[in-house]
């Protein structure tokens, strides 16, 4: 099959890693996968999301555009599918969800729209985006969700249950292996020594990176650090909140981290403090680098890790985070059993090949004109 992947994609993020992960599994299957990606103007070379398909040998056509620049898109777009001529047309994210479904739909090509999570953003221009999104869900052949609490999410937002399906994200490993616990450090330019925790991911709301940083203060132990990878509009509110809880000298802000799933050894824990997530794929590259998860139980990550294989805690609640860490520092036996036992359950019910062919399935079930 011929399948064309939209993306408007950030330089990193679970989004992309899927998107990079369902190209390359799908060309190893023996489908022309290709992408189509949406970029800042003067970011066409220099982006590592445009790198790392290129360097994984998949075909894309790259425009560069202006942030209202919607008719460069479509029309870009238009001609990526005249040469192409897909089977169908796989939107990611909200910019290509709202700008370029309507493209596959005035083409007469099968769209399906993968729905990652919603950013949880509040204020008028938030929920107004979130508005537009929803309605270009109800105009889709099919859409995706992640998670069991998106798909719900979807239906009660208007979008027809007959054009929904559930689709959990897999692991498929696409990059370097992880570097050994010392040469990790190194590579993050932190002590070799010591106790350290992790949070890798957009530094926004949704992802809870002010939970992370009162936990830290909750669990009052200064010989523990944390360093916290990523980008995103709170970093500026995050270190002022880290100060005025007087943990600054124990938060080292790293930013942006290229493959930063190879880094995650550096960690004796890693965390994740979403107030919503969809199936986060850091999950999955932690238990990839066996290292000990301690995570809030939202969206899809009770279904990927459950208590048998990390530490679960309520969202939104620093003092449950503070204890989960804890507990997790405190019985290393138990954390590196949780951690073989996230492996082995990862092997067995996240495996890339039969993600890969559900992919295929519902492509097909949409190329012969069938609702999903």
């Amino acid at each position: 099959m011929r399948i064309l992947h939209v993306t408007a994609p950030a330089p990193v993020g679970g989004l992309e890693r899927v998107v990079l992960g369902l190209t390359t599994g799908l060309r190893r299957a023996g489908h022309d996968a290709r992408a189509f990606v949406v970029l800042d103007a003067g970011q066409a070379g220099h982006h590592p999301v445009e790198a790392a398909l290129r360097d994984a040998g998949v075909p894309l056509t790259v425009v560069e555009t202006s942030a209202h620049g919607y008719g460069v898109e479509r029309r870009a777009l238009s001609d990526a599918c005249a040469r192409f001529s897909p089977d169908v047309v796989h939107t990611h994210g909200g910019r290509p969800d709202v700008v370029d479904g309507g493209v596959a739909r005035r083409l007469k090509i099968p769209w399906v729209s993968t729905v990652h999570g919603f950013t949880g953003g509040g204020g008028l221009k938030g929920r107004f985006y979130e508005w537009l999104q929803m309605r270009s869900y109800r105009r889709a052949d099919g859409v995706i969700g992640v998670s069991e609490a998106i798909r719900d999410r979807l239906r009660r937002r208007g979008v027809a249950a007959g054009r929904i399906h559930h689709v959990p994200n897999a692991w498929a490993s696409a990059g370097e292996a992880p570097l050994a616990r010392i040469a990790a450090r190194d590579a993050l330019g932190v002590p070799r020594g010591g106790v350290r925790i992790g949070w890798v991911g957009r530094v926004s709301r949704e992802k809870g990176p002010d939970v992370m940083v009162e936990a830290l203060a909750r669990l009052a132990r200064p010989q523990v650090q944390l360093s916290l990878v990523g980008d995103g509009p709170l970093v500026e509110f995050v270190r002022a909140r880290a100060v005025a809880l007087g943990v600054d000298g124990a938060v080292t802000f790293h930013g942006l981290v290229p493959d930063a799933q190879r880094v995650l050894p550096a960690f004796d824990v890693l965390v994740l403090s979403s107030r919503t997530e969809g199936t986060p794929i850091i999950l999955f590259e932690a238990v990839a680098a066996s290292v000990p998860i301690v995570a809030t139980a939202v969206g899809g990550v009770p279904a990927v890790v459950t208590d048998r294989e990390a530490v679960l805690v309520p969202s939104d609640d620093p003092a449950a985070l503070a204890q989960g860490i804890a507990r997790a520092l405190d019985d290393r036996a138990g954390a590196l059993a949780r951690a073989t036992a996230a492996t082995e359950r990862v092997a067995f019910k996240f495996a890339a090949g039969p993600w890969i062919d559900r992919h295929v399935e519902l492509y097909r079930t949409l190329k012969e004109g069938r609702r999903l």
